[in-house]
This record gives structure tokens, sequence and C-alpha cells, in this order.
């Protein structure tokens, strides 16, 4: 996944996301923000110790490369990328729908485009994904 990819991936999830607002944990007595859209993220998060304080987030990993070009024809390389997501909610109900719906908003829209960065990163199908079910509330977190 180059540079170049990863930053069009991720802001394909920020534009089509930005309307899904969801709830952040806030420490008591602080004027903090109580609810805003999922922050988009390039292979890691800022800090070793964020996985719950920049919840809800969506993480754009690469996983595996592969570079296949036969002779006289052209360059077809390919890259298997997991999304991650994560999502805060008190409630045991409306936590795993937050989860479901960013995940299913993200899947839907990059089935529609069927492409990335102006068709330069075609989608293979099936697109798998998982809602982890071994999270601890109130902390939701799913994959594809």
């Amino acid at each position: 996944m180059t540079p170049v990819f990863a930053g069009k991936f991720a802001a394909v999830h920020r534009r089509k996301t930005a309307d899904i607002i969801l709830p952040v944990r806030t420490r008591t007595g602080r004027n903090e923000v109580k609810e805003r859209p999922a922050a988009v993220y390039k292979m890691g998060l800022p800090e070793a110790d964020d996985a719950q304080q920049k919840v809800p987030y969506i993480l754009v990993k690469f996983l595996t490369g592969t570079d296949d070009k036969a002779a006289g024809e052209p360059e077809e390389d390919s890259c298997k990328v997991r999304i991650i997501f994560a999502v805060y909610s008190e409630n045991g109900q409306d936590g795993p729908l937050a989860l479901l719906n960013l995940m299913l908003r993200v899947r839907s829209e990059l089935k529609k485009a069927g492409a990335v960065g102006g068709g330069q990163f075609v989608l293979e199908m099936p697109l798998e994904y998982i809602v982890y079910q071994d999270t601890t509330p109130p902390y939701y977190m799913g994959k594809w």
C-alpha cells in the first residue's frame, strides 16, 4: 500500500462517514467534546496507548502486497488492507449498532465506487467483515 493509496483510502472514509456522529468518552470535570465523527488513521494510532483514548476511529492498515507481472502484460499489483473500527457507547445495544452502522457505511460507499483514487485502486470482492464478540463494553470493535 503506497502512501498515495493510504491517503486516498483514508480520505474516502473521512468524507463518507463525517455525518455519523458518535459518542466520545469524556473525563469527569473536563469540558470535552461529547460526540464527533470517527477519526481516520493510517497504519497505526498516534500513540501506543491510544486504542481507547482515540475512540471513535477507523484505522486503515496495510497487511500484505503482491506484484504480478507476466512478460508482455501490464503490471498487476495488489495488496490486502485491514480496516479496524472502534466506537464507544455506555448503552450495550447502541454500541454494537453504531459500530455496525459505521462499518456498513464504509462498505456501502466502497462497493458503490468499486475503486479508490479515481479507479487507480480497484476493490476485489468479496468484502468480509466481522464485529468482535469479545470486546469489552463500553468499547466495541470490528474489522474488514
